[in-house]
């Protein structure tokens, strides 16, 4: 809904609302959309919390690599749980609208999960790095203590993106129009199409701020790989290469994934021609990624996968007594 001001002699709109465009110019496939979402969004929901679950109560899995996939996991737990609920609603009730103060709820949240998640994966790249190049040195350098101090610290820079940007955000006029084309609210992406104030300034200084806070990770986690992988090559048995660079496989598919669908999306020219094709490689990191963590992991890991059996085995017995 739209209310009427008058300021400085000029009638200005100020929005209460905006219109979630998403898929909507599909209209055929609503139906279908919202029945592919939402097994995408179980199975999503029930692989990230499994793994949080079995990190949690095996006594094998309380390691400093496990420590950093629980977070992950929750992580992406919440991730898919900011953005697919509302789509799914808007799939099957046809209601895209939604209110300004929900609407940077939601962005913050998202800013939030999106910087975490930057940090965990350096983090998680950083582990495998001393795990790989400094193997005897690994129980000393990564201590638990330590590691419950990455991940404090992955949260809490994740957080401060989020705020930071939600404010800048906050301080902008909204006056029409009210229509983000995209299916969650990123309204930095979308800024300029949506404000009535003169943007440059927040995106310019929204690009310096982000690239403070993520480049950081970014390189911190191509580093490690470099490494990693140079160590790797050194070993002089295929079989000790292949084991060695097995630990590290499933989360360097992560990375690249992840990363990968997140370049592409925030660093093409921001068109109305590229807008279209941007909204859908976003679902990568928003809905893919969250999707595919859970089975990578467990498909790759003989740990996890033992655990899986064990707590399966226990689930057995239990039904059966």
């Amino acid at each position: 809904m739209l209310s009427r001001e008058k300021e400085v002699g000029q009638n200005l709109t100020t929005i209460s609302e905006f219109i979630l465009l998403g898929f909507g110019d599909l209209p055929k496939l609503q139906i279908f959309l919202f029945l592919l979402f939402l097994v995408i969004y179980l199975l999503t929901m029930a692989g990230n919390l499994l793994i949080v679950m079995l990190v949690v109560s095996d006594k094998h899995l309380h390691t400093p690599m496990y420590f950093f996939l629980g977070n992950l996991s929750f992580l992406e737990s919440c991730y898919s749980t900011t953005i697919l609920p509302k789509m799914l609603s808007s799939f099957l009730t046809g209601e895209k609208s939604i209110y300004i103060r929900a609407c940077f709820v939601q962005f913050f949240i998202f800013s939030c999960l999106g910087g975490t998640e930057c940090y965990l994966l350096a983090v998680m790249s950083y582990d495998r790095y001393l795990a790989i190049c400094k193997p005897l040195h690994y129980a000393a350098l990564m201590s638990g203590r330590l590691s419950f101090q990455l991940a404090a610290v992955s949260w809490f820079s994740g957080v401060l993106v989020g705020t930071s940007l939600t404010l800048a955000v906050s301080w902008l006029s909204f006056c029409g129009p009210n229509e983000i084309d995209d299916y969650f609210c990123d309204v930095s992406s979308n800024i300029r199409y949506i404000s009535c104030s003169d943007t440059h300034l927040f995106e310019l200084s929204g690009f310096i701020f982000t690239s403070i806070f993520t480049m950081p990770p970014l390189v911190l986690t191509v580093a490690s790989y470099v490494f990693i992988i140079h160590t790797v090559l050194r070993i002089p048995s295929t079989t000790g290469r292949q084991k060695a660079f097995s630990t590290c496989s499933s989360h360097l598919i992560v990375v690249s994934l992840f990363y990968g669908s997140l370049m592409f999306v925030y660093m093409l020219p921001r068109t109305k021609n590229l807008r279209h094709i941007k909204k859908v490689f976003s679902l990568f990191y928003t809905v893919l990624t969250p999707l595919v963590n859970p089975l990578i992991y467990s498909l790759r890991n003989k740990e996890v996968k033992g655990a899986m059996k064990k707590g399966f085995r226990k689930c057995t017995v239990f039904i059966t007594l």
